[in-house]
This record gives structure tokens, C-alpha cells and sequence, in this order.
């Protein structure tokens, strides 16, 4: 008797077990091909492209307002990037990795083979919901896989988006895009997938492994955590604030890797804030009806960030805001949440700002008296997702990459390591573990799984019992 249909994208935690195992049917009597898989990428870079506009408009309704350079450049142009990059290197990846046999097997011959794995599991979050979601598609894709794809009930006009655009494109037991709340989100993470990828918050991602474990579910957790800027003390300090700005204003700092706290030389420190406040000036010379400034996702957001501001002020902190159009209303209008580019001066660890990656337009900055103290300040904390050094001396700044372990780096700027497609992206630590991107993310969803030919005539039958002359003189030989 044969088994009902399924919906495509089943909306209760009922039904996710059932979706899973038809996709998983589905992989496994499929299975890609070279030809399949680029056709699978083109298509979704075709939808895509076609769906430009409707990208823009999505984002814009779910941030309230959403600066469409910023959309363009962030969630069409990254993901169009990634997916055009595979397209064209999908065919090398998946070729046989011919490797080296230990001299005492030889003539055996070894090798690699990539493997799709199955179905793979992404969980997106609301910051950039195109690009979190459709750059570890694209991966998953290239490496033969199905995916379901649960994105971010705090952007449901972009999930609604994915789900319609998607199944225009792929057949449900191919791609199947979850919508829901934290119900079904916790559902979805609780499924035998074979492998979950979760891009969020380290407080979620703790959840999210927890809820993996008892199926075994091999995860990579692309978290966040607090990513320093050290700027040397002889670093030309306007171009390292121009650089700052540029990264911790993009997308109003909802950003994984923007910078959540800058480092500068004591002496440095109000020329700092001298350039921070001339550069967000020129940039945004005002919020309120500025379409260039991307709004807050959502009033708790604007809560939250508006309480770490308002602690600071009540420790007595000093507290420079970028407030051309006077006071903004925290409970929004038309929609739309606006907190300023803030600065935090000095805070002490025990302040709200320093507790938890910030994920909005508030920089603390610190002082130091020298590098070697500003090194062990990053020392003493959860290793970052980011860190951005500022530095021309080179001895000095190689002293300063060997000290700090980081999930990326970006030398003399922020964020761009994100958009490179050979660097892998991924924390360390408390910011995450493993990676994806390029050839990262097709080896993630892929099982690399070794294989050892012997050929017909081959010297292991002299080491079967009994064991002779010729094996002692052997094995005497070959463990000198």
C-alpha cells in the first residue's frame, strides 16, 4: 500500500519526522549528479535574480525599513556570489582526492571520496535572512544533498518569501522550507538530520546542541560573541574609524562579525571619538527618515539595546550618541525602531554591554596603556567570532595573530573576510565550531570517505598466522 503524500512544508512538529524520512527516501534513491547539481545551482541563482525586488521589499517590511543598498549588497549580491562560485567549482570538488599509502602497504593506492551525506538541516536567523539561508543552501546543494530549511519567525515576510520562491524551484522532497515559531523550531532541531547547520545567538546555539545530541546529529554552529577592533597606537586613526563605522553601522550592527568593542591607546581615546562622531555624521546625517538607516527588527530588540544604554548611564558612564534629529521614540513608528550609533566609554566588565554580544549600533570603547595589555584583554574572554587589528608594524601585528585566536580576521578593516570564498566562516569555542563557504561548506555536507584499493598481489598475506621467518624479519624491519 503506498504511502500517502505528504504536504511540502508541513507547519507542526507532527509532521517534520514524516517530511524528513520522505526527503530522506528521496536522497537516497536520487542521488546527484554533476550535471543535477549544476543545474540545481543555476536555477537557484536564476530565482534569485528574479525575485531582486521582491527580496528588497520582503526585508524592508521585516526591519520596518531596510536600506536597499544594504539588502542588494548583503543578501542578493553574497548569495549570487556564492552560488555562481559553486556552479563553477562543483565539478572539481566532487572529483576523487587521490591520497599517499604508508610505505609498508604499498602497492595499495588510496583516495577520498566525496559523499553526499543525506539530508542536511539549516536554521537561519533574521539578520541577513536571504544570505544565512541560501549561502548553506547552495552548499548543501553543490555537495548532493536535500535540505530543509527552517528560517527566522522574526522575519516572516522574508521566510513567507523563501518558502514561495523555493518551491518554485525545487520539488518538496528536495528542498522544504519549515516556517513556524520556537515550537517548531525546537522540533526541527530535534530531528535525526544528517547533519544541522544553525546560524545565532551562543545562547540558543547551547539549546540547539543539546537538542542534536541524543540523535547523534553531527552540527556546525555559526554563533556570535564579542569581536574586538584593536587599533595600534600608531595607526592612522581616521582610517581605522572609518573602517569601524562602516562595520558596526551596516544593517544598524545586526551583523554576526561587526566589531562589539574597540581597543585604542589611552592618549587616542577622544580622537577616537572626535572621528567616530565626524564619520557617522557625514554618513547619516539623519535617522528618522533616512533611507540609508536600516531599522531594528523589532521593539524587544530596541528594548534590549536602549536597556544596555540605559545601564551604562546608570553606572555614570560616558555615553556620546548620534541623535541628529533629537530623541527616537523606542516604541517606533509607522513600524519602525530606530536606536543611534552610540558610544560607550570604559565601560567595567560587570556592565550590561559587556556581558553578551551586543548585535546593534552600540560600540564600547576601552583604553589601554599597551599592546601587550590590550592583547590580554581579548586573552581573558571567549574567543571571538571576528577581530579586526589595525596595525602597519608588521612584527608587531604578527605578534598580535599569534596571540589571538579568532574565527576570522580582517587585517586594516571589518567584515569582508565574511565575503571571501576561500576563507571558511565559522567561530571557535563559544562563537561556534565548524565552517562553511566555498569548498568549506560543500566538505561540510559532505562525507570525505576514505577508501583503500589492494591490489591482487600484495605483501599482507606474510604477516597471517603462523608467522614465519620472513615475518619476524619484516616486522623487526619495519618498526625500527
Amino acid at each position: 500500500m503506498n504511502k500517502p503524500q505528504l504536504p511540502s512544508n508541513p507547519s507542526d512538529p507532527a509532521g517534520l519526522a514524516a517530511q524528513l524520512e520522505r526527503m530522506q527516501a528521496a536522497q537516497r534513491h536520487a542521488p546527484r549528479t554533476l550535471k543535477q547539481r549544476r543545474d540545481d545551482l543555476k536555477r537557484l541563482g536564476n530565482a534569485v535574480r528574479q525575485w531582486r525586488d521582491r527580496i528588497i521589499e520582503a526585508c524592508n517590511a521585516d526591519f520596518g525599513r531596510r536600506s536597499p543598498h544594504e539588502t542588494l549588497i548583503a543578501d542578493v549580491m553574497t548569495v549570487l556570489d556564492e552560488v555562481d562560485y559553486a556552479h563553477r567549482h562543483v565539478g572539481s570538488w566532487m572529483r576523487t582526492r587521490r591520497r599517499r599509502v604508508n610505505t609498508s602497504f604499498l602497492p595499495a593506492r588510496a583516495e577520498l571520496r566525496p559523499m553526499p551525506l543525506g539530508v542536511v538541516g539549516v536554521v537561519s536567523p533574521w539578520n541577513y535572512p536571504i544570505n544565512l539561508a541560501l549561502i548553506p543552501l547552495a552548499n548543501a546543494l553543490a555537495a548532493g544533498n536535500h535540505v530543509m530549511l527552517k528560517p527566522s519567525e522574526s522575519s516572516p515576510n522574508c521566510s513567507r518569501l523563501l518558502a514561495e520562491m523555493l518551491a518554485e524551484v525545487f520539488p518538496g522532497e528536495q528542498v522544504c522550507v519549515i516556517e513556524g515559531g520556537p515550537e517548531i523550531g525546537a522540533a526541527f532541531c530535534s530531528l535525526p538530520f544528517d547533519h544541522l547547520l544553525f546560524t545565532g545567538s551562543t545562547a540558543i546555539g547551547r539549546k540547539v546542541a543539546a537538542a542534536a545530541a541524543p540523535n547523534l546529529t553531527p552540527i556546525t554552529l555559526e554563533l556570535g560573541g564579542k569581536s574586538p577592533a584593536l587599533i595600534a597606537p600608531d595607526y592612522p586613526l581616521e582610517k581605522a574609524v572609518e573602517r569601524i563605522v562602516a562595520g558596526k553601522c551596516l544593517n544598524s550592527g545586526q551583523t554576526c562579525v561587526a566589531p562589539d568593542y574597540v581597543l585604542v591607546h589611552r592618549d587616542r581615546r577622544d580622537d577616537f571619538v572626535k572621528a567616530w562622531k565626524a564619520s557617522v555624521a557625514r554618513r547619516y546625517p539623519t535617522l528618522r527618515d533616512n533611507p540609508d538607516v536600516t531599522g531594528i527588527i523589532s521593539n524587544r530588540e530596541a528594548a534590549r539595546l536602549n536597556g544596555l544604554i540605559d545601564d551604562a548611564r546608570m553606572r555614570g558612564l560616558d555615553i556620546i550618541q548620534h541623535l541628529p534629529d533629537g530623541n527616537v521614540d523606542e516604541a517606533g513608528y509607522e513600524g519602525l525602531y530606530l536606536v543611534p550609533p552610540t558610544l560607550i566609554l570604559e565601560p567595567e566588565d560587570e556592565a550590561a554591554v559587556m556581558q553578551a554580544e551586543i548585535f546593534g549600533p552600540v560600540l564600547p570603547v576601552q583604553s589601554y596603556e599597551n599592546i601587550e595589555e590590550a592583547i590580554a584583554y581579548i586573552q581573558h574572554r571567549d574567543r571571538p567570532l571576528a577581530f579586526y587589528p589595525f596595525d602597519r608594524n608588521s612584527r608587531r601585528l604578527e605578534r598580535t595573530l599569534d596571540a589571538v585566536i579568532a574565527g576570522s580576521v580582517c587585517v586594516n578593516d571589518t567584515l569582508i573576510q565574511f565575503g571571501q570564498h576561500d576563507l571558511p566562516i565559522g567561530g571557535v569555542g563559544a562563537s561556534g565550531m565548524g565552517h562553511y563557504h566555498g569548498q568549506y561548506g560543500f566538505d561540510t555536507f559532505s562525507k570525505l570517505m576514505p577508501i583503500v584499493r589492494q591490489p591482487r598481489l600484495n605483501a599482507m598475506s606474510v604477516f597471517d598466522p603462523p608467522y614465519g621467518k620472513l615475518a619476524t624479519w619484516l616486522a623487526n624491519l619495519l618498526s625500527r
